[in-house]
Parts: structure tokens; C-alpha cells; sequence
């Protein structure tokens, strides 16, 4: 069974988890619509990314 040799203090404990926080992710306002979605990724409601249509999106009947 692994032991470890020496204790691991408080600060080094908290250095080794101070990537674990969880980030809320980043919106910004579409030029074309002014709705707000998530960068780097297609905006579900104009099928657009960076200034080109990616899906073509159906028409509501």
C-alpha cells in the first residue's frame, strides 16, 4: 500500500487543487440577432460561426 513519506502541508494541497474551481462559461451578444451565445461555438438559432452559415436551420410551419 502506498504511504506517503511526509505530509503534504495546507499550501501545497491548495496549489495542486487551484485548477478544480469550476468556471461559468463565457456568452457574448450575436451581431445579427443580439442574442447572447457561447463563444467559439454555432449559434443554434441563425445556424451561423464566425460570419458563415455552418447548418441551415428549418423554417417553424
Amino acid at each position: 500500500m502506498a504511504v506517503p513519506k511526509s505530509k503534504i502541508t495546507r499550501s501545497r494541497r491548495g496549489m495542486r487543487r487551484s485548477h478544480d474551481a469550476l468556471k461559468s462559461d463565457n456568452f457574448v451578444e450575436s451581431k445579427d440577432t443580439g442574442e447572447l451565445h457561447r463563444t467559439h461555438h454555432i449559434d443554434l438559432k441563425t445556424g451561423m460561426y464566425n460570419g458563415r452559415e455552418v447548418i441551415k436551420i428549418k423554417s417553424k410551419v
